[in-house]
């Protein structure tokens, strides 16, 4: 992900009212940034971590009736017995979280509806936030010790906690989520209210319709190339958003990653032809992007090239490129030594129709 700052460097391009488009909305920056310095702001994505969170962002509900959700759900609260028929899962969540906190969880997976309502979604997003992490440093956490960042596999986290002799720790988790709420509610939230579907990018032009030919900005950060399986690093958050499926630590139809260059270019192009239909008749395009064997000439010329393929009735012209090495990062901070990638990249194109 990338921080605020850039966002803020790059609205120069827009005037307050203009509308900005992050089609790989991922945690919300882009379009949170926008609102914030009086953009409007819509996106999407196709990962329903990444899109619960944005939405979250994109259209905050009052402090007050955020509260009265989460009262109204605890007063209603029944606990029931949580059965998982996998043995391995059922040993993972049987340390992960104590039981009274996981049949807390299970009544909040089907009871909120975040992809329809924005007060659920943001009770959703908190939840999220504090799903798993650092119990030993924290109380804010729901879990036994777990990375923050990430979800780690199931096999791995009951041979660790079992090794350290590890127990869950027993959370209220209505008491969190309010104490959570009250904490984000410190700034106040943007007078702007977005949009941010749930959405694979190709279909987005079509789900977002009503915003046509009005994008000024696209802004955005698409998947790296062979670098990150999310629905493997995020398999519990996704267990707590998707309540139709079975608890599962990876994707049934396998790695989510774009490991073969042809597809991952294809790919691109495809993505910029779904949103093409959003695109104002003058804008500017500016994309961070980056891969493991990627080089910044290989990677300029293919992404120019899937722009003008996706784009093709507009004239794109480059503006800016630039380099940047990525210190620390996610991977470091749970795999230190892992070979992922040192620079990203950065380009800012001028697209017209």
């Amino acid at each position: 992900m990338f921080p605020e700052q850039f966002v803020e460097k790059h609205l120069i391009w827009t005037k307050p009212g203009d509308l900005v488009l992050d089609p790989f909305s991922g945690r919300g920056t882009t379009v949170f940034q926008s609102l914030l310095q009086d953009r409007a702001a819509i996106g999407g994505d196709s990962n329903p971590v990444a899109a619960c969170v944005s939405k979250a962002k994109a259209n905050a509900p009052t402090l007050d009736r955020l509260l009265k959700r989460i009262a109204f759900l605890e007063n209603n609260y029944r606990p029931s017995k949580v059965i998982v028929r996998d043995k391995e899962l059922a040993a993972f969540f049987s340390l992960c979280f104590h039981r009274d906190t996981l049949e807390q969880l299970e009544y909040l997976r089907v009871q909120l509806e975040w992809k329809r309502s924005s007060v659920d979604a943001f009770i959703a997003a908190i939840a999220l936030g504090v799903l798993h992490g650092e119990s030993h440093k924290t109380a804010l956490c729901f879990s036994n010790r777990m990375p923050r960042t990430i979800s780690t596999k199931p096999g791995y986290s009951v041979r660790w906690w079992t090794a350290n002799q590890l127990l869950p720790p027993k959370r209220d988790v209505f008491a969190i989520l309010r104490e959570m709420a009250l904490f984000r509610y410190v700034s106040p939230i943007p007078e702007r209210k977005g949009l941010v579907v749930h959405s694979d990018v190709r279909h987005l032009g079509k789900r977002l319709a009503k915003f046509s030919n009005q994008a000024k900005l696209v802004l955005t950060s698409p998947p790296y190339l062979d670098t990150t399986n999310y629905r493997e690093d995020q398999w519990l958050r996704l267990w707590f958003l998707e309540t139709k499926q079975k608890p599962r630590q990876i994707n049934p139809n396998g790695d989510d990653r774009h490991r073969n260059d042809a597809h991952y270019w294809s790919f691109l192009t495809d993505a910029w032809r779904g949103i093409d239909s959003l695109v104002a008749a003058k804008a500017h395009f500016v994309i961070r992007i980056g891969g493991k064997r990627l080089t910044e000439s290989e990677a300029c010329a293919k992404l120019t090239a899937s722009l003008k393929a996706g784009l093709r009735h507009r004239r794109i012209q480059l503006v800016e490129r630039q380099s940047s090495a990525i210190v620390g990062g996610q991977l470091h901070s749970f795999r230190p030594g892992a070979n992922g990638i040192k620079v990203e990249y950065d380009y800012h194109y001028e697209v017209r129709a």
